[in-house]
């Protein structure tokens, strides 16, 4: 069974307001050592995200005043040169926000931060509401279960559902996130299936394939009875 966002996520999140000024939240970031902040409207929706990397555009113009000045901030793109000015989280948030369900699986969750280069998503609800923060680290604590539990789940929720040839039992050795599958499938396409649900499972690093292969189909045929003629 894949991990769900709700089984990592934290839920004391510090947040702030549209109103919140630069000089606030980046001393709370400093001082908490979080990287990034939710911006919540009056009704308690996240409509934003403040981050470090927003901060950044007005820390590079200050170090460009004077000599250079206009070779740095020439490089910066217009969102970073508005958000350079800007002094309170209205103005300096990403919106919208790349956020994430308590439902999603860690999977899911895990596509989003690469495909959109953030370290923390803001877990809503159905209605936007903030109920909790998911890191690229808690996100990685799906690699801390353990090589029998590992092993059990797949002994137990996998395996059972797999028919095999005879003499040919499924077995599975697990070491260090590395699951090892022996045994004799019926076809190649029960194969793929097991070798797919196994590489699904919590906390799976790695699986190496030792199944037998089996005997490709030759499809369909009648065959015809045989009848000795007086």
């Amino acid at each position: 069974m894949s991990m769900l966002v709700k089984d990592v996520m934290t839920t004391d999140v510090y947040t702030v307001g549209q109103d919140a000024t630069f000089e606030a939240i980046a001393a709370e970031l400093r001082q908490r050592r979080i990287s990034a902040v939710p911006v919540l409207d009056q009704a308690g929706a996240v409509i934003g995200v403040v981050s470090e990397s927003d901060l950044l555009a007005k820390l590079a113009l200050d170090m460009g005043r004077g000599q250079g000045a206009t070779e740095i901030t020439g490089i910066l793109p217009w969102h970073q040169l508005q958000k350079a000015r800007a002094v309170t989280a209205e103005h300096l948030m990403s919106s919208p926000p790349c956020v994430a369900g308590p439902e999603d699986t860690v999977e899911h969750a895990a596509k989003i931060m690469y495909r959109r280069k953030v370290k923390r998503l803001p877990v809503v609800n159905a209605d936007g509401r903030l109920i909790g923060i998911v890191s690229r680290t808690d996100l990685l604590a799906v690699y801390g279960r353990s090589d029998v539990d590992i092993a059990e789940e797949i002994e137990t929720t996998i395996f059972p559902l797999q028919e095999h040839v005879p003499h040919g039992p499924f077995h599975v050795s697990v070491q260090a996130g590395v699951v090892t599958v022996t045994g004799a499938p019926l076809t190649a396409r029960q194969r793929w299936d097991l070798i797919e649900q196994v590489r699904h499972v919590p906390g799976v690093v790695s699986v190496r394939d030792r199944l037998t292969h089996p005997v490709a189909s030759l499809g369909t045929f009648d065959l015809l009875a045989h009848s000795t003629v007086d």
